[in-house]
């Protein structure tokens, strides 16, 4: 296994990086946010990999931190799940984000990932919600209410990223209707 490349930055493009380490240049696929993180053409990086291996093709696939690889090996581990969806899922929504709409059970949050409905993201909560180790307050019941906050917040109108940026902020404790407020807030300052 793979698990971390450590070279220079000899190519970029949509959705690839090349890095050349010792001698070899390795293709690693990787997140438009992870490649936004990287420096530029001829300096060096570090990315931390997993390699897939199928019976007809291996890949690369990177990311800039630890955590969203392990976030990526938990997302290939729920069915129905390939490399593919999970770079979707993770290039959505980072590690803390994915954690926070598991635990809240925000179907919506899940559904904003291209390729995922609402069975397929009610599915993945099921799935995700034990492997995920969710502590206290990070249970449905217990949780913000962040689900009913994104509804309203779609019912006047605002579309997905707006949304999505104006809940990244917000206090997970706080009540329902505190979320909503700083929400707006946060939208009306935009």
């Amino acid at each position: 296994m793979i698990g971390r490349v450590r070279g220079v930055v000899v190519q970029r493009a949509p959705g690839t990086v090349v890095l050349e380490a010792a001698g070899l240049g390795y293709e690693i696929a990787i997140t438009p946010r992870g490649l936004a993180d990287l420096p530029p053409l001829g300096e060096e990086a570090v990315i931390h990999t997993h390699l897939h291996v199928r019976e007809d093709h291996q890949a690369l696939y990177g990311f800039p931190s630890e955590a969203e690889r392990d976030i990526f090996r938990l997302l290939l581990g729920a069915s129905g799940v390939g490399p593919k969806l999970a770079m979707a899922i993770i290039a959505t929504l980072p590690p803390d984000e994915l954690r926070r709409a598991v635990g809240a059970d925000d179907v919506s949050a899940l559904e904003a990932v291209p390729g995922v409905g609402k069975r397929t993201a009610q599915k993945l909560i099921l799935e995700l919600r034990p492997r995920f180790d969710l502590g206290e307050g990070e249970l449905p019941g217990e949780g913000s209410g962040l689900a009913e906050v994104r509804a309203a917040l779609e019912s006047l109108g605002f579309g997905v990223p707006e949304i999505r940026e104006a809940l990244r902020d917000v206090s997970p404790d706080a009540p329902t209707e505190a979320v909503l407020q700083q929400a707006l807030q946060a939208l009306g300052r935009s």
